[in-house]
């Protein structure tokens, strides 16, 4: 798919199949999440994607969605608060680096005609004892992955020239 359709064509799905994803698209995701830029290239990161039905069951009963239970797999995104860069004044940014992390796989993710739905709506202290995540690391996002069963109505917002302005 080429660029500007991934980005046109990528939407957070609330209902999905439950198709298994196949290997080569979950590969494909990998590599993106790989060539995913952060600061210092540090890569404070470590992704799972849970295919596991006692984890996703842990991971849905953190989020009141019960369509999350639909997908096939979630992934969850993990940021390494210690070894992450941090601002001259000491703050950690590994919620920046997850955010173009993830942004690479929900893309990829399109371009391989498959669904996903950013989720950070969920209690972090609560995600992270269903999960047994211990400190230095944060579950700072969640979203299901696999096939949609429904199609998304188009994007709507807010112009260009509303959002964009070029400052000579």
């Amino acid at each position: 798919m080429e660029f500007y359709d991934v980005l046109r064509k990528r939407r957070s799905v609330r209902s999905y199949k439950s198709d298994p994803i196949p290997k080569k698209s979950l590969d494909n995701i990998a590599e993106a999440l790989a060539l995913a830029p952060s600061a210092c290239n540090l890569q404070p990161w470590s992704f799972r994607l849970v295919l596991n039905d006692g984890i996703r069951e842990k991971i849905c009963s953190c989020y009141g969605g019960k369509w999350l239970a639909e997908a096939p797999a979630i992934i969850v995104a993990l940021a390494n608060m210690d070894e992450c860069w941090k601002r001259p004044e000491g703050t950690p940014i590994a919620d920046i680096d997850i955010g173009i992390a993830m942004e690479h796989i929900v893309l990829a993710a399109t371009a391989e005609g498959l669904a996903t739905c950013w989720i950070c709506a969920y209690e972090m202290e609560k995600m992270r004892a269903a999960l047994d995540i211990l400190p230095p690391w944060k579950v700072l996002a969640i979203s299901p992955l696999g096939f949609a069963n429904e199609t998304p109505q188009p994007r709507t917002g807010k112009s260009t020239d509303a959002i964009f302005k070029i400052v000579p």
